[in-house]
């Protein structure tokens, strides 16, 4: 099966807490960052997910937020500092891609935050992504 989200990290499931309706799945990406996905209960039985199981996330571009410094008091978990590696400029949008350990991301962001945050090849930032933003795909 052929997908269009861009974003397509492969890890493997650390942890699963189980909620009434949703869970969150820990993973170890395969660059050995950890993230969390929250999905529904039955997507995990669907899926057959245990610890151990191999995954790959999945992260739509405009999922992606940046961030050029430190990162505090936000709720968002999912934390992936990396490299931009190129910048593509267009209309009103531009894609930014990051190098992160073991990977690569695409955030999908503004025209002016890209100004406002002065980002270009070689910046440092940390990509941030609502565990509710991951999904999952078996194998």
């Amino acid at each position: 099966m052929s997908l269009s989200i861009r974003n397509q990290l492969p890890g493997t499931v650390t942890a699963i807490t189980p909620g009434e309706a949703m869970a969150t799945v820990r993973l170890r990406l395969d660059g050995g960052q950890e993230i969390t996905a929250a999905i529904t209960r039955e997507a995990v039985g669907e899926l057959g997910l245990a610890a151990g199981s191999a995954v790959r996330a999945l992260v739509k571009s405009t999922e992606v937020s940046l961030a050029t410094g430190m990162v505090n008091g936000l709720s968002i978990r999912n934390r992936l500092p990396g490299t931009v590696t190129g910048v593509a400029i267009g209309g009103a949008m531009a894609t930014v891609k990051v190098a992160i350990e073991g990977g690569e991301l695409t955030a999908a962001i503004t025209v002016d935050a890209v100004t406002d945050l002065g980002l270009a090849d070689g910046s440092s930032v940390t990509a941030l992504i609502k565990s509710t933003e991951v999904a999952l795909a078996a194998g």
